[in-house]
């Protein structure tokens, strides 16, 4: 009977409150990117290569007459396909999460948080989430974005240690790295790539995007302490959280051969980013190693190993998944071939507005940009030779143009589903798309408006 009446509720609520799955939600996406592809003209940029890489030639765009149609079937063919592009992010997730589940039935990594809150004071939650923000931001400052994918699970154990919810640890990582990244002043990805187009000293202007940062990663630890430690959030089947009171927890000498050797390994990794140019496939291999070698430290077998890399795999499978259905996206925009007529049109937006609003322009066309080209280096080599121009003609500063490209690029991949770092992160932290959104947007607009007031302020003291 009480089944029937929840199934009566259920009908009666508006369609405005009910949530869609992730799944669906981003399918929808799909088949407005499908509309899309009817309505915008195929077009293209000429291109050529310069410094090794591949560069977009300024008032070269033209259209493209003799562009197939694409089917409605493609559309059910691009999920195979984006899952099959994704395949980078696909993999380090399920071997992230693998890694993951053997430390945590070690039981090192949740003893090592419970022993380190202890001693901190769980009453000053607000100085760990602060402190664990802050040093999630200092990861995508100087490692960068999808580097960092592995350690938003420690972040939800954090969370767990002081009494909170998984999305307040996955906020803190997922946004910290986030804005770390989005606005760093060393970031070779974006500010290093259009610096170099814009023939500015690389990482010069780093006053203002360091500043933007320290106060963006000051206000989202303020907005996690005030509004999202409040926020209801239902908790995933098996989710990781602490298992004892703070008082029990103790490190054995297995515990820390078993920290030692996750921290060496992540050392090992950032060794290779940063000499050898490591990317996901190193990264992911890597973490393999580490989960390997974690567990013949804690004796266990070579079977064993396997059932528990597999085990904590398939508890990021609907993750991981929802990050193969978002590549679908640009699947179909690269197979209408109507990206570069979306960037030409939306740049055509920046000319003929004055001043300091050309600024803040600018980082709303490079945001929407970034839902079809989610990769920063990859938009500073389209956008940048087209609004570099641009921004010398409405009086604009070259440095201001590209830190309001960052501002732009870097913040929407918090929210868009063309981010498969991003998705990535929220699958390790087991929080769904819906609901990182709507514990994220709010913050959004809060940072977007301090972000803007930043730009402003750059363009009257001539930046």
């Amino acid at each position: 009977m009480q089944t029937t009446e929840q199934a009566l509720t259920q009908r009666k609520k508006k369609w405005y409150r009910t949530v869609p799955d992730p799944m669906v939600l981003i399918f929808l996406i799909l088949l407005a990117t499908y509309a899309l592809t009817f309505v915008v003209p195929a077009g293209e940029y000429e291109r050529v290569e310069q410094d090794g890489r591949t560069r977009v030639v300024p008032e070269s765009f033209t259209y493209l007459p003799d562009v197939d149609a694409i089917s409605p079937f493609d559309i059910f063919v691009a999920v195979p396909r984006g899952l099959n592009e994704a395949s980078l992010y696909l993999f380090i997730v399920f071997i992230a999460g693998g890694l993951f589940h053997i430390l945590q039935r070690t039981g090192a990594l949740e003893n090592a948080i419970g022993v380190a809150v202890n001693r901190v004071g769980v009453e000053r939650r607000n100085i760990i989430i602060t402190a664990g923000t802050f040093i999630y931001g200092f990861f995508g400052v100087a490692v960068g974005f999808e580097n960092n994918i592995a350690l938003v699970p420690i972040a939800v154990l954090i969370a767990s240690a002081i009494g909170c919810s998984s999305l307040v640890g996955t906020t803190m990582a997922v946004g910290g790295i986030g804005i770390g990244f989005a606005l760093s002043p060393i970031n070779p990805y974006t500010v290093g790539v259009a610096q170099g187009i814009a023939e500015l000293p690389t990482f010069s202007g780093a006053w203002l995007r360091t500043l933007l940062v320290v106060s963006s990663l000051a206000l989202l630890s303020f907005y996690i302490c005030k509004w999202v430690v409040k926020m209801d959030f239902e908790e995933p089947d098996n989710a990781k959280a602490m298992t004892k009171s703070l008082d029990e927890y103790q490190l054995t000498k297995q515990n820390k051969m078993t920290l030692a050797v996750f921290i060496l390994g992540l050392a090992a990794m950032l060794v290779g980013v940063f000499t050898q140019g490591w990317y996901i496939n190193e990264i992911a291999g890597m973490f393999l190693l580490i989960a390997i070698v974690i567990g013949i430290v804690n004796g266990l077998t070579a079977n064993e190993i396997v059932a528990q890399m597999m085990e904590g795999a398939s508890r990021v499978t609907a993750g991981a998944l929802v990050i193969g259905l978002a590549a679908s996206i640009q699947v179909i925009l690269n197979q209408a071939q109507i990206i570069d007529t979306i960037v030409h049109g939306l740049s055509g937006l920046i000319q003929g507005i004055p001043g300091a609003m050309s600024a803040i322009m600018a980082s709303v066309v490079q945001g929407a940009i970034n839902l079809f080209v989610p990769s920063g280096s990859g938009q500073a080599l389209v956008t940048m030779p087209i609004l570099i121009p641009v921004a010398d003609l409405v009086g604009m500063s070259r440095q201001l143009m590209i830190t309001a490209f960052q501002v732009g690029d870097g913040l929407t991949n918090l929210i868009v589903p063309t981010s498969g770092g991003t998705l990535a992160m929220l699958a390790l932290g087991r929080v769904s798309y819906v609901k990182w959104l709507k514990a994220i947007l709010p913050f959004m607009v809060l940072v977007y408006v301090l972000a803007w007031v930043g730009l402003v302020i750059g363009h009257y003291v001539g930046y």
